[in-house]
């Protein structure tokens, strides 16, 4: 098999497995963080107010273009978005689309970079972005041999003035649709409750080496968490049971 076949063949692998990914991290993430925290020569547990909230801050950013995206997006593009295969009935090229070509993977890179800062361990969060910066490679590529097919000169031309994944500075066009507020809430309600699940975890495994027993600390995680959880159960019952969040071509 050519090289050129291999790597689309390969994206396409490891695009079908991508919900892995994330389970990778968080495991990896724990065991990691736990480890650190048995071996008393590593210093650990300084400042994690503050590790909480930058880790916030990297999951949000990436939410805050995922969502970005995801409202200006109409139905059935961005590429492949179903279990048989790639759908794009039109290409996007404003927007977000019009400074970074992979929008959606920026995202998803800064909110699983959030969880892999509450591991307070440097070396963990290298190797997560060496990680995923070799997992997604393979995935845009076989993401873009699929477009520029169906697209021909209209992807290689958007393709040769706009980054892959490092955003331009220049060149934004206004995006096209509306923001649809009930496109986001069906599509990201589960990354707003994996941040505070993962943040609860984490912060409760170190508030339980801190009390040097297995407890669960009654303040602001709990809660958050459990407020995320609750409008996550209230959107899934939205779109399975009414058509509150349907809206025609978005």
């Amino acid at each position: 098999m050519a090289l050129q076949e291999e790597f689309e063949s390969q994206g396409n692998f490891l695009f079908r497995y991508r919900s892995f990914l994330p389970l990778f991290i968080i495991l990896a993430g724990i065991a990691v963080f736990i480890f650190n925290h048995f071996d008393e020569n590593k210093n650990t547990m300084l400042n994690y107010d503050m590790v909480e909230s930058f880790s916030l801050l990297m999951s949000f950013t990436g939410l805050g273009i995922r969502v970005y995206t995801v409202g200006h997006a109409p139905a059935n593009t961005s590429g492949r978005n179903t279990k048989e295969g790639q759908i794009a009935e039109e290409l996007n090229t404003t927007g977000i689309y019009s400074v970074v070509r992979h929008p959606l993977y920026l995202g998803n890179f800064f909110m699983w970079l959030g969880p892999a800062i509450l591991t307070e361990d440097f070396w963990f969060v290298i190797s997560f972005i060496l990680f995923y910066g070799l997992y997604y490679e393979r995935i845009m590529y076989a993401e873009e041999q699929f477009l520029r097919k169906k697209f021909g000169s209209v992807y290689t031309e958007w393709a040769a003035r706009v980054p892959a994944i490092v955003p331009a500075l220049t060149g934004f066009i206004e995006p096209k649709y509306q923001f649809s507020i009930k496109k986001v809430l069906r599509k990201e309600k589960n990354g707003l409750l994996a941040i505070f699940v993962l943040l609860f975890v984490f912060h409760n495994l170190c508030y339980s080496f801190q009390q040097q027993q297995i407890t669960i600390a009654f303040d602001w995680v709990l809660w958050t968490m459990i407020a995320a959880a609750i409008i996550y159960f209230v959107l899934r019952f939205m779109r399975r049971k009414t058509n509150l969040l349907n809206e025609d071509g978005r």
